[in-house]
């Protein structure tokens, strides 16, 4: 009998990179700062949110990604990435938008909890129409009972107002891939692992189908 695959990945992701569990779970600046401390799990009262500035990229991106990282993406979060867009971690690199789908469709299928905890964002114009976003984060992830707290680096590639490029550095460490590894034939293994996990999970995942969407609750008759 095949493995689920909840099951499947976390032993293919510690096959692979032979990382402790806490870094199993998955896992960027010109006068635009701002930090968030978010928790479901809290009342209001213990909150502490500080808002993004107004008019920036950021602002409107966020919402989209606590929705995706937190489990409850649903198809109008993933508008915020242009067509082509790729997504990448250390388990695997997703090529357009429906395979981007498929990668965070997982995470409600690995883990009962999963969500970013606390975040600072970095939004630094490039050029004409681009942009970086680097967001310095906490991920807080439960699975199989036990709570993992994991920090990473999203790092975003904007043009003309749509995300092209998401990398999520575990440990804020660079991906391997032929460019960042003293061999590059590792380099290149590394690649070829991810897109071969990223296929498989695309497959699972039904192509990227999404979910089908919850009605809203009916309004009791006075």
């Amino acid at each position: 009998m095949q493995p689920p695959l909840p099951l499947l990945r976390c032993l293919t992701a510690s096959s692979s990179s032979a990382l402790p569990l806490s870094v199993l779970v998955r896992k960027h600046k010109l006068g635009l700062l701002f930090s968030t401390a978010m928790d479901d799990g809290v009342s209001s009262q213990d909150k502490k949110t500080s808002p993004p500035p107004a008019g920036g990229v950021a602002e409107r991106i966020m919402p989209h990604l606590l929705n995706i990282y937190g489990s409850r993406a649903t198809a109008r979060d993933f508008e915020i990435y242009a067509p082509n867009a790729t997504f990448e971690d250390p388990l695997m690199r997703a090529h357009g938008v429906q395979q981007i789908k498929s990668s965070f469709y997982t995470l409600p299928k690995v883990f009962a909890e999963s969500k970013i905890v606390e975040y600072t964002v970095h939004e630094n114009p490039t050029g004409p129409g681009k942009a970086e976003i680097l967001i310095d984060n906490k991920q807080h992830y439960k699975v199989l009972g036990k709570a993992v707290e994991l920090t990473t680096l999203i790092r975003l590639q904007l043009q003309d107002g749509k995300v092209v490029t998401h990398e999520d550095w575990w440990d804020k460490k660079p991906l391997k891939n032929r460019d960042t590894v003293g061999f590059p034939l590792l380099g290149r293994v590394a690649e070829a692992t991810r897109r071969g996990a990223m296929l498989l999970t695309h497959a699972l995942m039904g192509f990227g189908k999404d979910p089908p969407a919850h009605p809203p609750p009916a309004s009791s008759s006075s």
